[in-house]
């Protein structure tokens, strides 16, 4: 009864901290993204509340990447407490060795792992799949309306459009847009209409210049004229993004490089656990140095793979790399413990 509680005690300690330590860089990632969004669209004058929501979209994900080090400053933080309260040294007076510590950190690395494995093979990829396609619709419905300048807008692969807006009159129109011949339009004033799939132009006082194969130009000018322009940007569900495959995709379109990325994620956490009950917990070494050994040790591994991963490197060059890299991390430990 005494040893349960004892685990239970410890295993709410970790989860607390685990949970502060979650808020506070999914908050910071959160804002950042979320940040990103709101310059990237404010141009475009788009409803804030839709942003809002489509930034909760990256939940998921941010969580996939953020975790391992959620896990390092988690666990040393609470530790950290529990040995300048004394606690730590009080738990093992009590003659129970390190099996309580043993037993909890199993346990926790346990439930992270499934919650991990579940987020990250299935569900992070699902939802992020989702943010793609609405960001994707969000950037392509374009209500002109509601914009007060351009900036040379892509309407589509082939159109570009810019205007000044006075008043809610658009001024100073320019359209370049490519037919069977490069065409550039210039209009004083208009009226631009977005009607479904088709860009109407209500031009007035201006010209048209076209430039055929054999550049012969072609200039008209006209005093009102009206250009209709197909809008291609329609929805699209189909996103060629790696971290939009679950593990039945990379499995159905045998995508094993990415099954073993996320394998190795899996990994990299039990890793983390360890390394931290080798390297701090057995020795019971909390001071300041030996914390910041291993806190930079685990967030340079977890840099090096993301590196690796983002490199395209074939799947068994990249299990070799991570092997060495934890091999080399193990041997550096123990050389430095033997001179402690």
């Amino acid at each position: 009864m005494k040893s349960y509680k004892i685990n239970q005690y410890l295993f709410i300690q970790i989860s607390k901290y685990f949970l502060l330590i979650l808020f506070i860089f999914l908050s910071i990632s959160w804002l950042l993204q979320i940040t990103r969004l709101f310059t990237i669209t404010n141009f475009m004058q788009l409803d804030m509340l839709a942003i809002l929501l489509l930034s909760l979209y990256l939940i998921p994900n941010i969580i996939t990447v953020i975790l391992p080090f959620i896990i390092i400053f988690g666990l040393l933080l609470c530790f950290i407490k529990l040995n300048k309260d004394n606690e730590l040294i009080s738990i093992l007076s009590l003659g129970l060795g390190l099996n309580p510590f043993k037993k909890t950190l199993f346990l926790f690395t346990l439930i992270i792992i499934l919650f991990f494995s579940v987020l990250n093979l299935y569900l992070a990829p699902k939802i992020y799949k989702q943010y793609k396609i609405q960001e994707h619709e969000l950037r392509n419905t374009l209500d002109l309306n509601n914009m007060n300048f351009s900036n040379f807008l892509n309407l589509n692969k082939s159109t570009v459009l810019d205007f000044k807006k006075v008043n809610n009159m658009y001024q100073d129109i320019f359209i370049s847009f490519n037919d069977n011949k490069e065409n550039f339009v210039y209009a004083k004033k208009g009226k631009i209409i977005n009607d479904n799939n088709l860009f109407k132009f209500q031009l007035t006082d201006g010209f048209k210049i076209s430039f055929d194969n054999k550049n012969q130009i072609e200039k008209l000018e006209f005093l009102n004229y009206i250009l209709k322009i197909e809008n291609k940007n329609i929805k699209d569900n189909t996103v060629v993004d790696k971290n939009t495959f679950t593990l039945f995709d990379d499995i159905k379109t045998k995508n094993y490089t990415n099954i073993i990325f996320k394998i190795f994620d899996i990994i990299l956490i039990c890793f983390i656990v360890f390394l931290f009950y080798h390297n701090n917990l057995k020795k019971v070494n909390f001071d300041s140095k030996n914390n910041i050994y291993y806190s930079l040790l685990c967030i340079s591994i977890l840099i090096i793979n993301q590196v690796l991963k983002n490199t395209e490197i074939y799947f068994l060059n990249y299990i070799v790399f991570v092997f060495s890299i934890i091999f080399i991390s193990l041997i550096v430990s123990n050389i430095k413990k033997k001179y402690e």
